[in-house]
Formats: structure tokens, sequence, C-alpha cells
């Protein structure tokens, strides 16, 4: 089943002609997630194919423009286009009042409610859930009050082996508890285990977010283990001075919190306008966690 996601862009406070500032479309089990929502990123949306239309959670990391400017505009296209299903935002309790005022500017009344939910700054917290899938939300170390946030699914159910069913005569009422875990008892008396009937589900898929942030280990912590990590790297390591007084981490620095929190694969973006070229960013990061790739508009993953 799909867990796939969309870098919309890779850039950082000044978006360039080929990289547009913060934002991510994900996908996962047909739920519809934005993750910040830089100037443009409706453009992006529609240039890379997303089912916009189908995003009812929006989640927005911190309120430096580079990855919220273009959520008013994104509302409004949604009215524009007759949404009346509602939407939920995530994001700092500031928003709330940005957003209402920026829509009463121009005398704006959607067709549709939007929800605002306030993120937590000091600790993780499970912050969506539904049947299948969980997002939480956790603190990152940026000047202001940040967020990164992680995907997973929930785990899955024991898959039952089909020849099982007809051997046991298992009825449409046996097979639930078997999938959570139950073993069977059949009409003579006789207890089927359940490791006799099933198979192990795959494992549960994760992906980690982390927005604009400086080395931490808190942040380690927070995304341990994950499947797939995107972190930023606004520059790399000759200005190192520069990236820890604006609490940003260097490629060498991202590359350590993904060894050190043992994730699947590392994905690098938010890379300063002064980089033309990345190259020094595949010289820093290969030699600490080789299973990488640098981050670009468009950019598909598959968790």
């Amino acid at each position: 089943m799909r867990f796939e996601v969309t870098i919309l862009g890779c850039g950082s406070a000044v978006p360039t002609l080929h990289r547009s500032a913060s934002a991510q479309y994900i996908n996962v089990l047909e739920r519809h997630l934005l993750i910040d929502c830089a100037e443009g990123t409706q453009i992006q949306l529609r240039k890379y194919k997303a089912k916009f239309q189908k995003i009812d959670h929006i989640f927005i990391s911190h309120l430096h423009g580079d990855h919220f400017l273009g959520l008013v505009g994104l509302l409004s296209t949604f009215h524009l286009l007759g949404r009346t299903r509602p939407i939920h935002i995530y994001g700092p309790e500031k928003l709330k009042d940005i957003i209402n005022l920026t829509l009463h500017g121009f005398h704006n009344n959607l067709n549709f409610t939007w929800n605002l939910h306030r993120l937590n700054f000091s600790k993780k917290e499970l912050i969506f859930e539904d049947n299948l899938v969980e997002v939480h939300s956790f603190p990152l170390k940026h000047r202001i009050d940040c967020c990164g946030f992680i995907i997973q699914e929930k785990e899955r159910e024991r898959n039952i082996r089909k020849e099982k069913i007809e051997e046991y005569d298992l009825t449409l009422a046996d097979i639930p508890k078997i999938k959570k875990g139950g073993d069977h008892i059949t009409t003579s008396g006789e207890v089927i285990s359940n490791s006799e009937l099933t198979d192990d589900p795959l494992p549960p898929r994760s992906y980690a977010y982390c927005s604009d942030t400086m080395y931490s280990e808190s942040t380690i912590d927070a995304v341990e283990g994950v499947n797939v990590l995107y972190h930023e790297a606004t520059f790399t390591s000759e200005l190192a001075a520069r990236a820890k007084k604006t609490y940003h981490s260097t490629a060498t620095q991202a590359a350590e919190v993904a060894a050190k929190a043992k994730v699947g694969k590392l994905v690098v973006g938010h890379f300063s306008a002064r980089y033309k070229q990345l190259t020094k960013f595949d010289e820093e990061i290969k030699p600490v966690f080789p299973d990488y790739v640098l981050a670009e508009d468009g950019l598909k993953l598959i968790v």
C-alpha cells in the first residue's frame, strides 16, 4: 500500500529558480497530508500532480515565512474550487490570528471550516490518528518554537493463511479474532495456535520530517529507527559557525543524526540559496551515513 512523499520545495529562506521553499506532500494509505506550506506551494502541488484537493490535514512546523506563507493562498484556492469539507491545521497558536487577519483583509468567508490544533513545543505528542495512521509532533531546536513530525503506520493485523480458512472451516466471526492474534478453538475443543493460522504482517513504515533545527541529541531520540528521515542541512561545515548562530544544521550534522538514530535512509534538504551545486554536501554526508539522497523539487520517495 502506498506511502509516498513528494518534495515540493527543498530550498531555505530565499527561493531560487531551481529550489522552492519548504513543503512536502504525503500520501500514506490514501491519507493526503501536507507538511509546511511555503510561498508557491499550490503551484508546486499542481506541477507535481499531487491530489491536493484531497488534503485534509496540514502541518506547519513554525512561523518563519518560508514554511507557511503559502497557506492562506492555498485555503483561498480550496474555497474557489468549491471545497466544503473541513480542513485541520496543526501549528503554532499565533497562526490562527494570522489566518483570520489575512482572510478578513480581503473579506473572504470560506465555504468550509478550518480548525487549528495547537502544537506542543515542549514534548513529543500524538496529534492525529485514525485506524491506520498516526502523526506525532516533537520539539526541534530553532530560534523560535518549531516542531518536527513523524508519520507512521499503525501495527497491521496478522495475515491469515488462505488454506487454513478451509482446513479449519473458519467463519466470518472467527477471522477478525484470529487476525488480532487470537487462537482458534475447533468444535471438538482443539486449540489451534495463532502461529499455525497466520503469518506476521509487514512491519509498519515511518517517515520523520525535521525542518529548521540545529544539531540536537533530543532529535536523535525522537526519530530513532524511522525508515526515512528528512533532515535540514542549510549549510556545509565551513559555515558551521553560521549554522550555529542561526540555529540550523550542517550536512555533517544531519548525517550524524541519521547515523546515531539508526534510521533506514536519510534525505537532506533546506539548502541555502548560496549553494548552486551540492557537491560539498555529498562529500560531507557520504562518509558518515552512506544511505542518503539529496532532496530536489519534485523528488518522490517511497517509504
